[in-house]
């Protein structure tokens, strides 16, 4: 580098207390006293002249300097660890395949499609990430991820280079444990009316469709829990808290592991499955893997 008092180490330390949210926090993860990271940074910050952290209640934040700092910092880290990365696979022969899975995406349907991965004559490793929608979107522009696998599209006119290529769909059934199936299924749907129903939150694709369903048959279910995660969700349903909704191509898996029932059928109610990539065309062979295996039947 230029300048000599700016160094590795030191946006290193830089780039842990920026994402720990302070010293401590930092010193503690890395396992070394407080007063060396304080230290570290102090030299950084002398060495580029401008200050880059600033405290904002109990938290250390980057001030603008410091936002700036971080952006390159994250693609230097992220380097690194993709150098690391092909290294091991040059060793090993394995293809790695990051993926970003939305937290709204039933986990079930995630598994399904990455199973077929694990068909290729290549071994693959996974290294699975979930999080919030806009999250992915954004590790997967700056190459941190290689395809969000999720359940709503791209909207066009965004800022981010990302392309949504339809998966498939399917129905949804209604499915509660055996106490609330036996009380809700005579008579579905107007037996709903008043029905313990746990629902995604309304940022999920799928809840305005749900609610749209609901209102075209004239029901109004008693909304006992909104989630924000499938997982959660579904956990829940399971422990008895409320019906639920989920895709027709997991029944045999949504009886089988959470020993939930069909209430009913809502062949109306469809939720969408999507392969988010940075590209246009997809050419990564554990993606091509997972469009084949949508092809051969996954959500027949």
């Amino acid at each position: 580098m230029k300048n000599s008092g700016l160094n590795f180490r030191h946006l290193y330390f830089f780039w842990m207390v920026a994402k720990e949210g302070g010293v401590t926090r930092a010193a503690e993860r890395l396992g070394l006293a407080v007063q060396t990271i304080s230290m570290q940074l102090a030299s950084l910050e002398q060495a580029v002249g401008k200050q880059l952290l600033e405290p904002q209640g109990r938290r250390l934040v980057p001030t603008e300097a410091g936002k700036l700092a971080l952006s390159y910092c994250d693609q230097i880290f992220l380097l690194g660890d993709q150098l690391q990365d092909a290294l091991e696979e040059a060793e090993t022969d394995k293809m790695r395949l990051a993926v970003g899975i939305s937290d709204s995406l039933p986990k079930l349907i995630a598994f399904r499609l990455l199973q077929a991965t694990q068909q290729l004559d290549t071994r693959v490793r996974l290294v699975c990430m979930e999080d919030e929608f806009e999250n992915l979107l954004a590790d997967l522009a700056l190459g941190k991820l290689d395809v969000v696998l999720t359940d709503r599209e791209v909207r066009a006119g965004g800022s981010l280079k990302v392309f949504s290529h339809l998966l498939g769909e399917s129905d949804m059934k209604l499915f509660g444990v055996p106490r609330l199936a036996r009380k809700y299924r005579r008579n579905f749907p107007d037996s709903l009316h008043g029905a313990p129903l746990l629902v995604p939150t309304r940022n999920n694709a799928l809840r305005g469709r749900i609610d749209a369903w609901l209102v075209e048959r004239k029901v109004r279910p008693d909304i006992v829990g909104e989630f924000e995660d499938n997982a959660m969700l579904n956990t829940f349903g399971r422990n008895g808290l409320g019906l639920f909704f989920a895709p027709s191509a997991l029944a045999q898996d949504i009886e089988d592991q959470f020993g939930a029932v069909l209430v009913g059928d809502a062949p109306e109610l469809r939720e969408h499955f999507y392969a988010i990539s940075s590209a246009r065309k997809i050419t990564h062979p554990a993606i091509e893997a997972i469009l084949n295996e949508v092809h051969s039947g996954l959500f027949a």
